[in-house]
């Protein structure tokens, strides 16, 4: 079995020593990374395809254990109304975006925030390994505050002597956990969520032997308010070889 450890809130250093040996200063998030994030990457649809490819319909609530409240509010919901608002994003929230087919561009936007833009919608995720108390602290928004944290592991058993020299060589996933959201919607059809809501991701890059790399996202959403139990989806992107893809388009809640 292997040893996990935690880079983020609980820094790598923090371990201790490792075999005899100081375990050094703490690495930033950039240099931890146990794989390249950045790029850019296209959204494949292989889930609720219908309800992702097509505006849904009102009252198309599969797949989602949205509660009496939330059927309420979805089944009075106006996008008409929404949009004079000026809600026009609020489909386009951290707890949707990833859903919405289309292209991410991963950057770092310092050594320990990944930066997530979007075409649709033109949105901007940050996820912070090391938020500051501001941060925290930040008025809600569409995106929230989401802090990252690389769920790091090395093969082998135990700390062994080949283990102790590999200690680099480490492999893992990226975990994240987003709140302080405004509320939003989970489908142009009213489906909602609320500021309650929390969201917990866990980001795993899936190599091919030919040079594809798979990135799945795997999203769990608790909303005491708008729904029965958590609901649990699986996005997937995968890389491209440049931006020539990418197009940028505003929030719509009509398409």
């Amino acid at each position: 079995m292997g040893a996990a450890l935690l880079l983020g809130s609980t820094p790598l250093w923090a371990q201790g020593r490792v075999g005899g040996q100081p375990a050094g200063p703490p690495a930033t998030a950039e240099q931890a990374a146990p794989f390249d994030l950045t790029g850019y990457w296209t959204s494949i649809v292989t889930q609720d395809w219908i309800f992702r490819m097509t505006l849904p319909q009102r009252g198309q609530y599969l797949d989602i254990p949205i509660s009496l409240k939330g059927r309420e509010f979805a089944d009075a919901w106006n996008a008409a109304a929404d949009e004079a608002a000026g809600k026009q994003c609020e489909a386009y929230g951290a707890a949707a975006i990833m859903r919405i087919p289309g292209h991410l561009h991963i950057t770092w936007q310092d050594e320990n925030t990944l930066r997530v833009d979007t075409d649709a919608g033109m949105q901007t995720r940050l996820l912070l390994f090391q938020p500051t108390p501001d941060q925290k602290a930040a008025a809600p928004s569409w995106q929230g505050v989401s802090v990252a944290q690389w769920q790091l592991y090395l093969r082998g058993a135990g700390f062994g002597g080949a283990q102790r020299r590999n200690m680099h060589a480490q492999y893992g996933w990226l975990r994240i956990s987003t709140t302080d959201m405004l509320p939003g919607l989970l489908r142009k059809n009213g489906v909602p969520y609320s500021a309650q809501t929390h969201m917990s991701e866990n980001w795993v890059l899936n190599p091919e032997a030919d040079g594809a790399q798979w990135l799945m996202d795997t999203t769990t959403l608790n909303d005491p308010q708008y729904l029965q139990v958590p609901y649990i989806l699986n996005s997937i992107f995968l890389k491209q070889p440049d931006g020539s893809k990418w197009s940028p388009s505003p929030c719509s809640l009509r398409w």
